[in-house]
């Protein structure tokens, strides 16, 4: 039995505006004269767990569709900033207590990644903070919701499963369907009226429930899923 920790990316692994305002600077171009000004207003709410969007891209889709800019420039406005990953236009960094977490946890836990991103400047990334090599598997243009099934269903066949986003939709929604354990991170986290096995605004306060799932998860342990603190 191989349990398995399937993460996110955006807003789960890596965090910080950086990405999402070089996409809303490059969509500006085409968007009203206060476009930039309203998307940070919403970024701000959104951070403070007070909107209704899913996470900074959608602020930055959404409120340009509004202006009526079309979806070929946003595309290409998502593209630009994408590209961009990692630099000083659109900089990151990696969730509180990753690195940390993903260095102490046991070499029978598959690590896995799964990002509706295309791969561009992910590698790189995860390079640079040293933890490239703790992935198993990385999966880009995932399609989720839906397109995050078979790889859960891949993973729940050799073992338990823990899945880990900030949007409960797309990332922990067809795990908890499939049986899977779920944890929640970000602005959400602690507004959203779900019920993911773990929950907490950043990385690093669901960590020591991480720790507990792990120990219940791996053959040697006994302690039941159902103990773990929400």
């Amino acid at each position: 039995m191989t349990p398995t920790i399937i993460f996110d990316f955006d807003g789960t692994l890596a965090v910080g505006d950086g990405p999402v305002l070089a996409y809303a600077r490059h969509a500006a171009e085409a968007a009203a004269d206060d476009y930039l000004r309203r998307v940070r207003a919403e970024l701000d709410l959104h951070s403070r767990g007070a909107s209704s969007f899913r996470d900074g891209y959608d602020v930055v889709g959404t409120l340009a569709r509004e202006d009526g800019v079309d979806e070929a420039t946003l595309n290409a406005a998502y593209m630009h900033s994408r590209s961009r990953l990692g630099t000083a236009d659109a900089p990151v960094s990696p969730a509180p207590g990753l690195t940390e977490l993903l260095d102490e946890l046991d070499p029978g836990i598959r690590i896995v990644l799964a990002t509706n991103a295309p791969d561009d400047g992910i590698h790189a990334l995860l390079q640079s903070w040293g933890i490239a090599e703790r992935f198993t598997a990385t999966h880009f243009r995932v399609g989720k919701p839906a397109g995050l099934e078979p790889i859960l269903r891949a993973a729940l066949a050799e073992g338990p499963v823990l899945s880990i986003g900030d949007i409960f939709a797309f990332d922990l929604a067809p795990a908890q369907a499939l049986g899977a354990d779920t944890a929640l991170v970000g602005a959400t986290a602690d507004s959203s009226p779900e019920s993911p096995t773990l929950r907490g605004a950043t990385l690093d306060l669901i960590v020591p429930g991480i720790r507990r799932w792990t120990r219940s998860a791996l053959p040697s342990s006994s302690v039941p899923t159902s103990s773990l603190p929400q």
